[in-house]
């Protein structure tokens, strides 16, 4: 479980009754995408033939464009998600974090799930001993790519789902 039991009205838009804007949404989609794009070559070299994960991430993408509604993308994210039920390790991980990144334009609190996820498919993939730094070194990946409008939201959002997102973003 990534999403905290109450919603943060910081991830709930403006006309749903809280404080995030449209422009910061698709900020928030655009990141989880970059994370999940960044680990999807170790979900596609287990698995060439599924374009589940990567086509989660492409409706991510084309939801900010405005090219599919909401509920495309979301369909998008629970297939990739889908592609993830009968893996293990890096790959599972990965399909996990496309599967978050098109779910961001249902629930923007899912961006935090495409990073952890993402995290954890780099950990799962590094040499024996090499794990922890191997998610650092993506955390900062990840930190790097945040969007400045959005930087200090995801941050105090990494710093408050921290302990259910596996403790992914120490």
């Amino acid at each position: 479980m990534i999403l905290p039991k109450v919603r943060d009205p910081r991830f709930v838009t403006i006309r749903r009754g809280g404080t995030l804007t449209d422009a910061h949404h698709h900020l928030l989609a655009l990141w989880a995408a970059s994370c999940a794009e960044h680990v999807l070559d170790l979900f596609e070299s287990d698995q060439p033939d599924d374009l589940r994960p990567r086509q989660a991430i492409e409706h991510a993408r084309a939801w900010v464009r405005g090219e599919v509604g909401m509920m495309e993308a979301r369909a998008a994210g629970g297939h990739a998600m889908g592609a993830a039920r009968d893996l293990r390790g890096a790959a599972r991980h990965a399909a996990y974090a496309a599967g978050q990144a098109g779910a961001v334009a249902h629930v923007a609190a899912h961006e935090l799930g495409a990073a952890a996820y993402a995290i954890k498919a780099v950990r799962a993939a590094a040499p024996e001993g090499e794990s922890e730094t191997a998610g650092r070194i993506e955390c900062q990946w990840q930190r790097d790519q945040l969007p400045e409008a959005v930087r200090e939201l995801v941050r105090d959002d990494q710093r408050l789902r921290n302990e259910i997102c596996w403790s992914v973003f120490d």
